[in-house]
């Protein structure tokens, strides 16, 4: 795989019948995606075969375990057994079949024991680096010329790495032997490399494969992320990447925040693998962000965007209600609807199906309609608190605690709901309700056709034909209908008022603030049938 130029990489995927198709990259990292099982790792492994001379794989199953004291090695030994797998030139080829086993069909499930082989040809590069140094020196010696300056060895670079993974922990190498240096305060205590953690072990390995490389290779690296925090991940591929700008990195993963990270690189999704062909596609740009998108599209399921956030109760409640579903939790109904949006526009990379899932909260029938014909649903209430006070979920809950009788405390909780709450705010309610009507009219007005001439008048026309009184008329006929009639469900409907489930706990014997919490946990017990029941009617039927 060669550089174009300084900024031009070349890469190669499968075609038709598996044939190398050639790309371009103007960064020196590409992305490679997928699900657990859909052939990713295979991909790598076919892209090394296509020419493993100028490619170094590191699979996802590596042994962290080195000796204390790294043997030492010639230059062509070490860079046998690190690139080849073994020192015996019979095996140098570019199905690298003796480092994958000899006959390659471990490619990406053999572990590789390889760290010292790794350590002895990083060393052996430096000894080169030096003896090169040397001999340049003596010769401008001989020449009477002024010496080369010290260049930067491998072992610098991997210093220099090590110090931007762990900048308050030194390594150091002698005598080949690696330890780390720990501060603490004033005092600096060493340990041994085969006393690292995890972590230190992992980011020395990785390390030292890159700055083996040798010049102007493709790197793949299978699950870059195993063995490192994702702070640690961030920092060592960044540095990485950056020490090696004549390298291709290849990073082969399923953590969609490491993926995130790489903004301007080529994004390949792999959809799936047959056991010969691949189905795989670049990912495009797209409104929904870089994380949520890739987490998506590793996902299994349709989605459902919701509104509310991470771990609310009301996200709770829609998991249960849609277990087909992968729900998403997305803020506000705007973006609710903008994510439905973008996710179906990706719809070429995928076979999943995206829906909406929206508050009625002030919305016309009209308007319900529209969204309904985007993919984008409502509750029957006016908002999803107002689920938590459904007749038939009142009842469950009155019968599970039997704190007293279920009809009576039911009828006390409407009461309170419609004669105090609902009747104390309805003139707030009435406002709101008008206002959000108008707002839709206006953002309804087309002004497509409308030329700089006529622009004034066409505005007042349009604006005439809202009429903001009958408008006021006409929600006070529904709100104070609605309250004269002690319609229940009509005012759930309509009632829109973020804390009034947070006042009822007392009818049941919980407290207020606990009922909403007391409602999810029901799910998790034996009454979960009879919660979701319950909710079922007031909830959109969404098909998967």
């Amino acid at each position: 795989m060669l550089i174009l130029s300084a900024k031009k990489y070349v890469y190669y995927l499968p075609g038709e019948n598996n044939s190398a198709k050639e790309f371009e990259a103007s960064v020196n990292s590409l992305i490679i995606i997928g699900a657990n099982g859909s052939g990713k790792s295979k991909l790598g492994a076919w892209m090394e075969r296509q020419n493993g001379e100028d490619v170094h794989r590191i699979g996802a199953q590596r042994s962290l375990n080195f000796s204390e004291h790294v043997p030492l090695k010639s230059y062509e030994e070490a860079e046998g057994e690190f690139f080849y797998g073994g020192n015996n030139s019979n095996y140098w080829n570019k199905e690298k079949l003796f480092r994958w086993g000899v006959s390659g069909k471990e490619e990406t499930t053999k572990l590789i024991d390889d760290y010292d082989a790794v350590l002895s040809a990083l060393l052996a590069q430096q000894n080169n680096d030096r003896q090169r140094f040397f001999e340049d020196c003596r010769e401008a010696e001989e020449r009477r010329q002024e010496k080369p300056h010290t260049p930067q060895t491998a072992i610098d670079k991997l210093y220099a790495v090590w110090h931007a993974v762990f900048p308050h922990r030194d390594l150091i190498e002698k005598d080949a032997r690696f330890s780390a240096v720990f501060e603490q305060g004033s005092e600096k205590q060493l340990y041994p490399g085969t006393q690292m953690s995890d972590g230190e072990r992992s980011v020395l390995y990785l390390a030292a494969q890159v700055l083996c490389v040798p010049e102007s290779k493709t790197l793949i690296i299978d699950e870059p992320e195993v063995h490192l925090h994702p702070s640690l991940m961030g920092r060592l591929w960044r540095a990485l990447e950056s020490a090696r700008p004549d390298c291709l990195f290849v990073f082969i993963t399923h953590d969609v925040q490491f993926a995130a990270l790489h903004k301007d690189s080529p994004r390949i999704w792999v959809k799936s693998f047959d056991g010969a062909n691949w189905d795989w596609g670049f990912i495009p740009n797209s409104d929904l962000p870089e994380q949520l998108l890739l987490e998506l599209l590793g996902n299994r399921k349709n989605v459902l965007f919701v509104e509310g956030e991470s771990n609310s109760y009301d996200v709770q409640l829609y998991s249960s209600l849609y277990p087909d579903f992968y729900v998403v939790p997305s803020g506000g109904c705007t973006q609710v609807i903008a994510n439905t949006k973008a996710f179906a526009s990706t719809e070429g990379l995928h076979s999943l199906k995206a829906y909406g899932l929206i508050d009625r909260d002030y919305r016309s029938e009209e308007e319900l309609e529209a969204l309904k014909r985007k993919g984008v649903f409502s509750i029957s209430v006016a908002e999803v608190e107002n689920l938590f006070l459904v007749k038939p979920l009142l009842r469950v809950v009155a019968g599970h605690f039997a704190c007293c009788n279920v009809d009576e405390a039911v009828n006390k909780v409407i009461d309170h709901i419609i004669n105090e709450r609902f009747r104390g705010q309805i003139g707030r309610q009435i406002c709101q309700a008008t206002v959000a009507t108008l707002k839709a009219q206006l953002s309804a007005l087309d002004f497509g056709d409308v030329d700089n001439d006529s622009v004034s008048d066409r505005f007042k026309e349009a604006v005439a034909s809202i009429a903001p009184e009958e408008e006021l008329e006409r929600q006070k006929a529904r709100f104070e209908g609605a309250l004269n009639r002690q319609d229940y469900d009509e005012v759930l409907q309509l009632f829109n008022a973020k804390d009034v489930s947070s006042g009822i706990g007392h009818f049941f014997g919980v407290d207020n603030k606990q009922y909403k919490e007391k409602v999810v946990g029901l799910l998790a017990g034996e009454a979960r049938e009879k919660v979701l029941e319950a909710l079922r009617p007031f909830v959109p039927v969404i098909s998967a």
